[in-house]
């Protein structure tokens, strides 16, 4: 790694295998998200793309950076997860009262 830290070391502090962290360093396997916010305070930057231009890439941004799932998310709009996966695929549209919610939610800052 280029922080001088061996994989075995990295996993320890993600308490995931170092089998896991060669596979996310090779592009084998994806983090699951829950890792995301740990991950990114670790590299000190964002090591992926996240476009902020329309709601669901708002929605998906905001997941990651908080390392929310679907349900997590859904929970803090009072809506189900698959609500929240279908305004981030763009297959439905939240009503006026949730967008509200939404709209606060999506400028605050990251939870803790």
């Amino acid at each position: 790694m280029q922080l001088g830290l061996m994989q075995s070391e990295v996993a320890e502090m993600f308490k995931v295998s170092a089998d896991c962290i060669t596979n996310w360093e090779n592009n084998r396997n994806k983090p699951q998200i829950n890792y995301y916010p740990s991950i990114i305070s670790f590299l000190g930057y964002v090591p992926f793309e996240l476009n902020t231009n329309t709601l669901s890439e708002k929605i998906f941004a905001y997941k990651c950076i908080n390392g929310l799932s679907y349900k997590a998310f859904g929970k803090l709009l009072g809506v189900d997860a698959s609500t929240i996966r279908c305004w981030e695929i763009d297959q439905g549209t939240p009503n006026k009262e949730k967008i509200k919610k939404l709209e606060t939610l999506l400028t605050t800052k990251p939870l803790d």
